[in-house]
């Protein structure tokens, strides 16, 4: 397993948001743990995507050709059609590999994993999955309540079919509460043909969220979700080295870390760094804890996604 992840150049920080709304660094720390996010100037999510896919092909030394697919997970896409995956296929002339947008919101790169993961125990070789959002479009710059919150970026993986020796998939848990969906959304699509009438209002089309009940979802379902993959898998949470929780509040993160009764400094963040950039988050975090030698080759991992949808997605590997 290869990681890479690509973020923009422009860094917002806490205080800078002062000229959009009523805030501040310690009124956004205080409640989040957010201190800057990087924030695209014209990049779009295809843009960032395609960077992170020649990053790991460069690393692997792999021709594009050798792909067999391509996953995006993304809520941020720049078409509904063409797919995300679709274009960063064509930009690194991946020729030979199938291609398609994976959308579970901020649970995106765990579901995406568990796919890859089926496509891999079939007849596929390789593949690149790849969490890429561009959320700076998807939020009202003069709403404090959400617009604090998100970054943009892209992170993914290199996989591909081995033997025992290299990164194993030990157990995965994917839930979906579909009736608690309206208290995340963003970027609605009213119905505009001639022929009918939506009255919906426009702006729906950013990020409106209950924060406490996305709070109470986060900090007790994801903590049951992590420990069900767990013992799928024969293991105890105990036996988990570091868990990579989706970068969401570090509230939240401290909060599961609580529920779990594990000791807070085997949850890795990046929350300060970079807020919540969805479906790139967990890869993110994942490439630099790699990159910085936190984490290493035999450890126990547990990645968990959780948000729009609602959902949950939690998969345990041995890297």
């Amino acid at each position: 397993m290869q990681t890479a992840h690509e973020v923009p150049d422009k860094v917002v920080l806490n205080d800078e948001l002062k000229q959009y709304m009523d805030t501040s660094d310690e009124w956004i720390s205080s409640r989040t743990g957010i201190r800057q996010r990087h924030v695209s100037t014209g990049q779009t999510t295809a843009d960032l995507c395609t960077s992170v896919a020649q990053q790991l092909l460069a690393q692997s030394g792999w021709s594009a050709d050798d792909l067999d697919f391509i996953i995006v997970a993304t809520m941020s896409p720049d078409y509904m059609t063409p797919a995300t995956a679709a274009i960063v296929q064509n930009r690194i002339h991946a020729q030979h590999a199938f291609a398609f947008d994976l959308s579970a919101a901020c649970s995106g790169f765990i579901y995406g994993l568990r796919v890859a993961k089926d496509l891999l125990a079939g007849d596929c070789h390789r593949g690149l999955l790849i969490g890429g959002e561009v959320l700076s479009k998807l939020v009202d710059w003069q709403e404090r309540s959400t617009a604090v919150l998100f970054g943009d970026g892209a992170g993914g993986v290199l996989l591909e079919q081995s033997d025992e020796t290299a990164s194993q998939f030990l157990a995965s848990d994917l839930q979906t509460l579909g009736e608690l969906g309206d208290r995340l959304t963003a970027g609605y699509q009213p119905v505009t043909s001639p022929f009918a009438t939506d009255a919906t209002d426009p702006h729906q089309r950013y990020f409106e969220m209950d924060g406490r009940a996305v709070y109470k979802f986060a900090t007790h379902d994801v903590p049951r979700s992590i420990e069900r993959a767990v013992t799928a898998s024969s293991l105890m949470v105990k036996d988990v080295d570091y868990f990579l929780l989706h970068q969401a509040n570090q509230r939240i993160i401290d909060q599961i870390a609580k529920r779990l009764a594990q000791p807070t400094d085997k949850f890795l963040s990046n929350v300060a760094n970079y807020g919540n950039t969805s479906a790139a988050s967990v890869p993110i975090l994942l490439d630099e804890a790699v990159r910085n030698g936190t984490i290493q080759r035999g450890q126990t991992i547990a990645l968990s996604g959780f948000g729009g949808g609602l959902t949950i997605g939690t998969q345990l590997i041995q890297y």
